[in-house]
């Protein structure tokens, strides 16, 4: 089943189910997914409602380092809510030493030798990790490897 078709079809049990929480988050997931394919022009695919997942997830963290200051508890919690509802649509998150050995992959396959070919390294990453790993992780797992 295609990731959008699952959502869709949670929706449906959340309503039947009157799990207030679960419904709202996930329209708004569906809004963000409607609002990414009317501005690209575009249907997305898996790998596009997964980085609209991601976007959503990250946004999620912000608002809770945000309501913290702010001492906001009641918000932190409801945040905290949907943040484990949009999880549950992520991928398992890949074995880092999976995640060494594409790296290492990608590096020989390019050829890298200097800081230049990072953009070139994750490029060819990027498709093979979305939604698996944390790529600002892996950008500097990159790093270290090329400066040392």
């Amino acid at each position: 089943m295609e990731l959008k078709d699952r959502i869709s079809e949670d929706m449906k049990i959340a309503m039947r189910a009157r799990d207030a929480t679960r419904l709202e988050t996930i329209r708004m997931l569906r809004a963000a997914i409607q609002r990414k394919e009317v501005d690209d022009r575009v249907t997305l695919e898996d790998d596009g409602v997964l980085a609209v997942l991601q976007k959503q997830i990250k946004q999620g963290q912000d608002s809770i380092a945000q309501f913290q200051a702010g001492g906001r508890d009641d918000l932190v919690t409801r945040e905290r809510a949907q943040l484990e509802i949009l999880r549950t649509y992520m991928p398992e998150p890949m074995d880092p030493a999976e995640i060494d050995r594409l790296v290492t992959e990608a590096m020989e396959e390019i050829g890298a030798t200097s800081m230049k070919d990072m953009g070139r390294i994750i490029a060819l990453l990027k498709p093979r990790l979305q939604g698996r790993a944390d790529l600002a992780t892996i950008s500097q797992q990159i790093k270290t490897r090329l400066q040392g």
